[in-house]
């Protein structure tokens, strides 16, 4: 079962002792700051929870499944999200 965002919110307001208008407000500046972040090339950390970071594809050659042609895929960019440690405990 996913944790949806209102139920976050609740839980982040409930566990910080505030509103939930201001827990959203916290968690809407998380996010974009997250994603303003690594649109610039900035790796953020959370220690022991996770890191997130933009890193570079270099261009490759591909194959269309349907038709088996091959096709050029361009350089890009691509997300990376590590897990910490306290995650991975939480998770066994």
């Amino acid at each position: 079962m996913a944790i949806s965002r209102n139920d976050l919110v609740a839980a982040l307001a409930s566990k910080a002792g505030t509103s939930k208008a201001e827990a959203d407000a916290v968690l809407s500046s998380f996010s974009e700051i997250l994603l303003d972040s690594v649109a610039k090339g900035e790796k953020v950390s959370i220690p022991g929870i996770l890191s997130v970071e933009r890193v570079a594809r270099a261009a490759r050659t591909g194959r269309n499944p349907s038709t088996g042609e091959t096709i050029d895929i361009p350089a890009g960019f691509g997300v990376k999200v590590s897990v910490g440690s306290r995650l991975k405990a939480a998770a066994k």
